[in-house]
């Protein structure tokens, strides 16, 4: 009697199947990645084998190297992969905001909190660190775009660091392979309630921003816009 396929044979079948993806794609950037990741792992066996030969254990040490020799080449295939979806995001819009869904535990990420009619746009990453703004565009137009989030935000949350990052391949920016190790360098100068109270202020800020009284239809002729006080 045939054995039913059972949640884990399915969840199995899952994975094998994305990484046969993922090796497919990744190899499209990266054709040598077969031979580096058989490099590796051959490798690793080979020198744990000479050591078992030396000492006397060949057989333990091969099958230790073997299990070390799986584990390293999946490491290499891992950072290998990251690289090259890497390189078919930059310059994609919203790649920026993809990184930071992927930040990790403790950051909370609003992404296009900022945008304009050039498709430059700001997302925004709330953690320990403080607030994070981060630009993708062109680097002379997001600038005025910082500015204004920085202006807003400072109505709400003055007490709060903020940091711009600028993603690009030009001189002062952040490249898009490089924005989580950089948001990860940035000090923690906040507590958890600190990072809970600064998202509840931004978060009733957009409200507020977003429930605002708008005027209907084409404006009067004549008619001036109020001069804030």
């Amino acid at each position: 009697m045939a054995r039913k396929e059972t949640a884990a044979d399915a969840a199995n079948a899952g994975r094998l199947k994305q990484i046969a993806l993922t090796y497919k794609m990744t190899r499209k950037a990266d054709k040598k990645i077969g031979l580096v990741l058989a490099a590796v792992g051959i490798g690793t066996l080979v020198v744990f084998l000479a050591i078992g030969f030396l000492i006397g254990h060949p057989v333990y040490l091969g099958i230790f190297g073997l299990l070390i020799g799986v584990l390293a080449a999946a490491i290499v295939f891992g950072r290998r992969a990251e690289r090259a979806a890497f390189g078919q995001m930059e310059g994609q819009p919203g790649a920026a905001a993809a990184v930071l869904d992927n930040i990790g535990r403790g950051w909370t990420t609003t992404p296009a909190v900022a945008m304009n009619r050039s498709q430059d746009v700001v997302h925004r990453a709330v953690g320990k660190a403080g607030i994070v703004l981060v630009a993708e565009g062109n680097p002379n137009r997001v600038k005025s775009l910082l500015a204004a989030e920085k202006k807003k935000m400072n109505r709400v949350v003055a007490d709060v660091p903020v940091h711009d990052v600028i993603v690009g391949t030009g001189e002062g920016q952040v490249e898009l392979k490089k924005l989580r190790t950089t948001m990860l360098k940035f000090p923690r100068v906040l507590t958890g309630p600190q990072v809970t109270t600064t998202n509840d202020r931004l978060r009733a800020m957009g409200d507020l921003m977003s429930n605002m009284p708008l005027p209907k239809g084409p404006m009067p002729k004549g008619m001036r816009m109020p001069k804030g006080r």
